[in-house]
């Protein structure tokens, strides 16, 4: 058995531990420079508030229906993350963290007697020691676990918590559980299966595993598997290797000097670079970005990206910092405000297993390594941005977030007040 305990409005939910007067309310969380809307509250939703809308054109609705908007609080939301990841563990070892406010539990083992009195325990316990509201589904798949969740989150009944166990049930759930919300069967693949009259969970169970394969490949026929009660997709006791890295933001501001946006880009390209070190990675191809607002009317618009292939795979901020800044002098045009930047690494191998080739000086890429060692230490200890390049400049990119609530779990500064 497998379960996914899935946090509920998750950003949302964190600002409402720290303020109750925001129950009840309909709630907001924006993006980076408070663009667009990332998060909801159900009264939110239910006012027709979509993710991703712009919030300059929600201001007569946010002033007649009184919405609370808050500027992202990723250091609040993290925090309150790993307390909820290490409360699972405590119910279950092996758990796979798959985004910020979601987990996969292994469950294999476990009587189903004691599933149906462990669920609700879970969902309770986390609720009463961290504060946050989540949703539990439990079944024999990865896959089918998170249609559980979503039967959770979606009926107040099931108190949070929902096992489906026996063949009847799950039939008659995925008789109504439309084919855009499997797991695994984005919006491209969604689009065909639909163009042969397959609209729910289990018309696509219907069809042949031969069928599957020959339109959607082995992921496909994965799904369809897991779809049918057999488990073909594992646990990950480990947190993958990305595959691609990205850093990018929004500006607070159009920036048309090209010494601002270098300095941005600079500072991007080291972000990128500290995690790649931290999986232990080196990249050979680097992808600068930059884009103007494509909300500003009668405004010159530009986007354009540049790809940068290294001579050998590197994990070094000066490398990747002064490659990404020589590729955005190429396609940085004169007379544009820019609006958002970024930088991607990819072609991403792990170091050890790599090759020097015959051109590297291995006394200067030990020496290099034992620089980015000691930066990263300094950074950990003392706060990002403690060193860095002189690339990314003196001062801090600036951003909005003039409806930031406090740091409450991870400042000295922010700790909570008890007026008695």
């Amino acid at each position: 058995m497998f379960g996914l305990t899935d946090c509920n409005n998750f950003y949302v939910s964190c600002e409402r531990l720290f303020n109750p007067s925001l129950e009840g309310r309909p709630v907001v969380v924006l993006s980076n420079n408070d663009g667009c809307v990332i998060s909801r509250s159900n009264e939110a939703k239910a006012l027709g508030i979509g993710m991703g809308e712009p919030i300059f054109k929600m201001k007569e609705i946010v002033s007649r229906e009184r919405i609370a908007c808050f500027s992202a609080n990723f250091s609040l939301y993290g925090d309150l993350s790993a307390r909820v990841m290490d409360k699972l563990r405590s119910y279950s070892p092996g758990i796979e963290i798959y985004s910020i406010d979601e987990a996969f539990l292994d469950l294999s083992g476990v009587p189903e007697k004691e599933i149906k009195s462990l669920g609700p325990e879970i969902v309770r316990r986390i609720k009463k020691d961290i504060g946050i509201p989540v949703s539990l589904g439990v079944s024999h798949t990865k896959t089918l676990a998170k249609v559980s969740t979503r039967l959770s989150k979606k009926y107040p009944a099931t108190k949070g918590f929902c096992f489906m166990q026996k063949k009847e049930d799950i039939a008659r759930v995925l008789v109504k559980f439309p084919v855009d919300d499997i797991w695994g069967v984005g919006r491209a693949y969604s689009k065909m299966l639909k163009s042969y009259g397959i609209m729910t969970a289990m018309d696509f169970t219907k069809k042949s595993p031969e069928w599957v394969k020959s339109k959607m490949g082995v992921p496909g026929v994965k799904s369809w598997r897991e779809l049918n009660g057999e488990a073909c997709i594992r646990l990950e006791d480990r947190v993958l290797d990305k595959k691609q890295i990205c850093t990018s933001r929004s500006f607070s501001r159009d920036l048309y000097d090209f010494e601002e946006i270098c300095k941005a880009v600079a500072t991007f390209a080291a972000s990128s670079a500290e995690k790649l070190r931290q999986q232990r990675g080196g990249c050979k191809e680097i992808i600068v970005f930059i884009l103007t607002n494509p909300f500003k009317d009668n405004a010159k618009q530009h986007y354009q990206s540049a790809v940068v292939t290294l001579v050998s795979h590197s994990d070094s901020t000066f490398t990747i910092a002064g490659a990404a800044c020589n590729a955005l002098r190429d396609i940085f045009r004169q007379g544009h405000g820019y609006k958002k930047a970024g930088v991607i690494l990819s072609d991403i191998s792990r170091k050890s297993d790599l090759t020097m080739s015959l051109f590297e000086d291995p006394l200067q890429a030990e020496k290099e390594s034992s620089v980015m060692s000691v930066m990263d230490e300094i950074n950990s200890r003392y706060g990002r941005h403690s060193i860095y390049t002189a690339a990314a400049g003196v001062e801090r990119i600036q951003s909005n977030q003039n409806l930031l609530s406090k740091r409450y779990t991870t400042s000295w500064d922010d700790i909570i007040e008890v007026k008695v």
